[in-house]
């Protein structure tokens, strides 16, 4: 496989016509090699339009899902992220090249080495990788100016709305199987907030992430 080829492929047929126009975007998926994320027994999927499995039951995003959350959240140099779900560490890569620091949160223990261990592979000195629960918000480091959440909730919980800063945006797909909305939602006050919905898809839950009850007690 010409690996710079398929890269090249993967950006003009799956990720620009997705209505990534963002020319810094297009340029840091050359930068970060994907494949340097990607399980082993996957790399030849590295840039196919697909999740990728990763170990413990989880996936990657498909790389257009990436990029598009990239660019929408739009970070700037001077930035504080927070990522929950650490996953391979690909996202949290992306994000570091564009932001001041990111820190990202994995409950896997095992996913939280393997990100620890390709970030440091790829020269990624300004993640901090973090083992916990993030599903319900993560005070260490709070608030933020941007949060990605890297695997679908069914509703979006109100901490998330108290950890990012004034002006600073939340990237969250929300709903159930099979129709989820990708949403950035950006703080635009200390009580009010602006919410644009990007695109529908269906994704992994967030693990652990707390269920919403269809019942009344």
């Amino acid at each position: 496989m010409n690996i710079e080829q398929a890269r090249f492929n993967m950006i003009e047929q799956q990720i620009r016509p997705w209505n990534v126009l963002d020319q810094d975007v297009l340029d840091l998926l050359v930068v970060v090699k994907r494949e340097d994320f990607v399980p082993a027994t996957y790399k030849t999927l590295a840039f196919v339009d697909t999740e990728i499995p990763l170990p413990g039951g989880e996936a990657m995003f498909t790389p257009k899902i990436e990029a598009r959350i990239l660019q929408e959240v739009a970070v700037k140099k001077h930035e504080n992220v927070l990522e929950i779900g650490a996953g391979s560490g690909y996202m949290a890569a992306l994000l570091a090249h564009k932001a001041r620091h990111v820190t990202t949160v994995e409950i896997n223990p095992e996913l939280k080495e393997l990100a620890t261990k390709n970030l440091a592979n790829a020269g990624v000195g300004n993640v901090t990788v973090e083992l916990g629960n993030g599903a319900e918000g993560w005070d260490k480091g709070a608030p933020f100016d941007v949060i990605v959440i890297s695997g679908a909730l069914e509703t979006l919980p109100e901490v998330f709305l108290k950890q990012v800063k004034v002006g600073g945006r939340i990237a969250a797909i929300l709903g159930q199987a099979p129709v989820m909305t990708a949403q950035v939602i950006t703080r635009v006050s200390e009580t009010a907030y602006d919410t644009v919905k990007v695109f529908e898809t269906n994704v992994k839950m967030l693990s652990t992430s707390v269920k919403s009850s269809h019942f009344t007690f």
